[in-house]
């Protein structure tokens, strides 16, 4: 039998360092922005990387406005939600250069929120190939890049980009 070992996957297993709260909502300092893997915010909107991901890259876009459901955004805040995804989508190419993504939400509980009390999307980049025998075993991903220095890669281009929409 060959075993394959990412002894850094046990902190996601633990998920030993889940933040109190909710995860979108925190007073937003710029100094703790790669702590909290946030690439970029909006006026209604936060772009970040998920901590737990299915692939490198696999980001989250979320309202400002802490709500599970999208009825109680503004129409301004809706906008806003589906236009940072889209460009985070185009980033998210530009610099990672998948085959492709999922992008989706899962709204409650039972539609697998890992979040239900803040509504969000996500994006999953996808790469031809990357589906083998490790998806097929529960609670198993192999991630070949830290997330540290995956959001250095991302979080030149986020910030220029978001910034000079601003």
């Amino acid at each position: 039998m060959e075993r394959i070992w990412a002894p850094w996957r046990m902190e996601y297993i633990l998920n030993s360092d889940k933040p109190d709260g909710c995860i979108f909502c925190f007073e937003h300092k710029p100094e703790e922005m790669r702590e909290r893997l946030v690439l970029a915010r909006t006026k209604f909107s936060i772009v970040m990387l998920n901590r737990y991901p299915y692939t490198s890259g696999h980001l989250l876009i979320a309202p400002l406005n802490h709500t599970a459901e999208l009825d109680d955004l503004s129409e301004e805040g809706l906008f806003d939600l589906f236009q940072t995804t889209r460009i985070a989508k185009r980033l998210l190419f530009e610099i990672a250069g998948p085959d492709g993504c999922n992008i989706g939400m899962n709204l409650g509980k039972s539609a697998g929120a890992g979040v239900a009390e803040h509504m969000h999307v996500h994006i999953v980049p996808r790469w031809n190939g990357d589906t083998n025998f490790m998806t097929v075993i529960p609670d198993i991903r192999i991630m070949p890049e830290n997330l540290k220095d995956t959001y250095d890669r991302f979080f030149p281009l986020f910030n220029k980009t978001f910034t000079e929409m601003a």
